[in-house]
């Protein structure tokens, strides 16, 4: 059977440059159409998570598009971003490793991503931002609000733990990350914290907003959400801060827009799982685009889009 990246069926769809970049700017350029969207791309920019980090681009006639495979402090996390032809012929050369995270993807993705993965419990979720000119703050008046440190982390856990499996997260992911808590009489009842912060890109994600189940409908998640996006925005250098909710929490939207945030695009969010287990046909795709490319820059592939 014929590969359906090649062939005279090909002939049709828009064939792409891909490669794998490293340079952090021309990343940066290809991220920005939409950079709440991208936000977990561009937070992969930074270092110490930028080394821990593979970015491919693929140009072509109907548009560009980026794949990141990342193992950091989310675990094995992957995200497309841009044209959907473009996305089909990177996953088709650079599938990644058996499973991931989709941490970010586009509805118009799925089919690409349904020819190389298992796309499983997938989310379709609403991404929001915010920056400092629309950030309206909302300190908590009834319950002591601060930072959380590492010494937290045992809280914390038990905090999460209170629905669904046990957490694990350790001191040094808090420590790392920026996370604020809400008290009552000297015990954690609602926390949020952040997946990314990326200072010198310019971004951070906020995440992980959990209130246990006697303390809601006090406003609580809205103020640990406030002081999280403070930090971010005021002190962290961070121009803009994104969120992932799904629209049908319409609380959870509500009180996020109370603070400033902005709805924009629907994101997926999925557990991906590669159909090809032992990557024999992902490997011999590379060996074909790198052949069709052969008297281009090095490390160049030439790969058309299977759909």
């Amino acid at each position: 059977m014929t590969d359906a990246l090649y062939g005279p069926a090909a002939e049709a769809r828009p064939r792409f440059r891909v490669r794998r970049v490293v340079d952090r700017r021309v990343l940066d350029a290809a991220l920005s159409e939409d950079r709440a969207y991208a936000a977990y791309a561009l937070g992969h920019l930074e270092p110490g998570l930028f080394e821990q980090s593979r970015f491919w681009l693929a140009e072509g006639p109907s548009g560009s598009g980026v794949l990141l495979h990342a193992d950091g402090l989310l675990g094995r996390t992957t995200v497309v971003v841009g044209d959907p032809h473009a996305v089909d012929a990177l996953v088709a050369l650079h599938p990644g490793t058996r499973g991931s995270y989709l941490a970010t993807g586009s509805p118009d993705h799925l089919e690409a991503l349904r020819r190389t993965y298992l796309v499983l419990g997938s989310l379709e979720m609403r991404r929001m931002s915010v920056t400092a000119a629309t950030f309206a703050p909302r300190p908590s008046l009834r319950h002591d609000v601060r930072r959380l440190g590492g010494h937290d982390t045992r809280a914390l856990n038990m905090l999460y733990s209170t629905e669904g499996p046990p957490t694990a997260y350790t001191a040094d992911q808090v420590n790392q990350s920026v996370y604020y808590g809400a008290f009552e009489a000297n015990r954690l009842v609602s926390v949020a914290g952040t997946h990314v912060v990326a200072p010198h890109a310019g971004v951070a994600v906020v995440g992980n907003v959990f209130t246990h189940a006697k303390y809601r409908g006090l406003g609580l998640a809205e103020c640990v959400t406030s002081a999280v996006t403070d930090e971010l925005l005021n002190q962290r250098g961070c121009a803009l801060v994104t969120l992932t909710v799904n629209p049908a929490n319409t609380p959870a939207v509500r009180a996020y827009t109370r603070l400033g945030y902005e709805p924009g695009v629907s994101v997926i969010e999925a557990r991906i799982r590669r159909k090809d287990a032992l990557g024999v046909t992902s490997l011999a795709r590379r060996w074909l685009a790198r052949r069709a490319a052969r008297g281009g820059d090095p490390g160049d592939e030439l790969a058309t889009a299977r759909g």
